[in-house]
């Protein structure tokens, strides 16, 4: 699920653009529709992508669409490894309250994360809720929520 952008940079052509997202995770891929005009898009869309080969290295990249030259403007990008999410569904927690934490996440050099972030329990699923801050570029971050369905 992706939620928002956080004063995402402005493209090379010094305009606000117009964003979406492109996640991907081996051949797999899917993206967001377009949000025009802003550094702080509200996309909100509730995505879903088939991992088959249970690869727990994902992609994610910020596009400025460029509607003249139809070539879209790479903003900027950042890895995240659903390993964890992953692992915490096999501890299979059902009967936990809703809200419990089952591992916590510290932002460090070797992932993009902005915060800490954690697996945790609610109606039944185990959700990771990620600020991930963007690379190869001077600003930006992405909100997104993730959840693993077997």
């Amino acid at each position: 699920w992706v939620q928002r952008g956080i004063n995402l940079a402005v493209g090379g052509d010094g305009r606000i653009g117009d964003h979406f997202v492109v996640i991907t995770t081996g051949e797999k891929r899917v993206e967001t529709r377009v949000v025009a005009n802003g550094v702080n898009p509200e996309w909100d869309d509730k995505l879903r992508i088939v991992n088959s080969s249970q690869s727990h290295q994902v992609t994610l990249t910020v596009y400025d669409q460029n509607k003249l030259s139809n070539i879209d403007e790479k903003i900027g990008e950042a890895e995240f490894d659903i390993g964890p999410l992953v692992e915490a569904t096999k501890m299979n927690p059902n009967g936990f309250p809703n809200g419990t934490i089952i591992r916590r996440i510290m932002p460090s050099c070797s992932n993009c994360l902005a915060k800490e972030s954690f697996p945790f329990w609610k109606d039944g699923i185990v959700m990771q809720k990620m600020c991930l801050k963007l690379k190869n570029v001077e600003c930006g971050e992405i909100e997104l929520l993730i959840w693993w369905v077997i």
